[in-house]
């Protein structure tokens, strides 16, 4: 059900058009932003594929105060960068580029504190840290992946997300999750299925904002027959981190204008 109200509700933007313009009629608070930028032609997949949508009410105040825009973006190796030619390759770098584009010159500043190899057990303890220096106004947190290769319960692994993720809503901060990377090796894991489905369903329960990454990747691979592995043929390579940054961006945008979200439960991909 979650994933055909994702399916609906990016299929009635087609960015945002009328519907933004209602918008921002009815909530002169709302952010003037422009329409994000169409995706590159090897990035294109079906919206629902992308994400499932759910308001950044904190993010948006920021903007429409015409504020500095603080994003701390957090997790392992697709946060750092590895695979990516250089630092200015990795995800969040190019994702700095498309906002800043995006929403005309509103001044965004996105702070990378990716860290190779963590579970989510160890970045949610360092993430308290990282808050409490930058004191962000978003956290892209990206994650899921190492916890499925070190088989890390579901069960603990979501009382991980939930405890930090209702930790970072009571101190005013959005939230994002950018789950875990497509790789065909994978696809039939266990555990990294019951992973994914428990972060869908944190996702949902919580009304935060998840970008549905495996989704995405695996559009590109099969029905694109893009290359977006490096040659370990798991972490991304550059196009891989330029897809990533731009389903990021699209969703981030897009939900600028999503004020109410009801959390649904028990759903999953």
């Amino acid at each position: 059900m979650a994933r055909k109200v994702a399916g609906l509700f990016f299929a009635s933007l087609t960015f945002v058009g009328s519907a933004a313009l209602a918008a921002q009629a009815e909530d002169a608070a709302a952010p003037k932003a422009g329409e994000p930028p169409p995706l590159s032609a090897q990035c294109q997949a079906p919206a629902s594929d992308i994400a499932a949508p759910a308001p950044l009410p904190n993010f948006a105040a920021v903007l429409a105060a015409k504020k500095k825009a603080r994003v701390l973006a957090i997790g392992s190796s697709s946060t750092y960068g590895v695979g990516a030619s250089s630092r200015s390759r990795n995800y969040p770098s190019q994702l700095h580029e498309i906002l800043g584009k995006a929403l005309n010159g509103v001044d965004v500043e996105i702070v990378n504190r990716g860290v190779s190899g963590e579970v989510a057990a160890t970045t949610a303890e360092r993430l308290r840290t990282e808050v409490a220096v930058s004191r962000p106004d978003l956290v892209l947190w990206q994650l899921g992946t190492n916890d499925a290769l070190s088989r890390v319960p579901p069960d603990q692994f979501e009382q991980t997300v939930r405890s930090t993720v209702d930790w970072l809503k009571a101190d005013k901060i959005d939230v994002v999750l950018v789950g875990l990377q497509y790789t065909p090796k994978l696809a039939r894991d266990k555990n990294y299925e019951e992973i994914r489905d428990t972060l869908f369903k944190i996702s949902a329960q919580e009304g935060v904002l998840y970008i549905r990454r495996y989704d995405a990747m695996r559009f590109i691979a099969q029905a694109r027959a893009a290359p977006v592995l490096a040659q370990d043929q798991f972490h991304l390579n550059d196009l891989g981190y330029r897809c990533m940054a731009e389903h990021v961006a699209q969703a981030m945008i897009a939900n600028l204008f999503v004020r109410r979200f009801r959390p649904t439960s028990g759903n999953t991909p």
